[in-house]
């Protein structure tokens, strides 16, 4: 019964395997960009002394949200 149910909803898995994939992919891709806005902006602002203040939190933030982009593997409905 349950291999049944389990041949009855694979459409339905794929479906919502293949529309997870394609939103991850998205989101991650969204993040890297942001991640390396982030730590060009930083690089830019920290060229005075001042700037440092802020620039150098901002280029961490890029580097955290580039790495975090990139090495995040999650599935759903394995």
């Amino acid at each position: 019964m349950n291999s049944l149910l389990d041949v009855i909803l694979w459409p339905f898995k794929a479906i919502f395997n293949l529309i997870f994939f394609i939103v991850e992919l998205v989101g991650r891709f969204v993040a890297a960009v942001i991640g390396l806005v982030l730590i060009l902006v930083g690089a830019i602002v920290s060229l005075t002394v001042v700037g440092a203040i802020v620039g150098i939190p901002l280029m961490i933030v890029g580097i955290s949200l580039l790495g975090a982009s990139l090495a995040s593997r999650r599935r759903c409905f394995e």
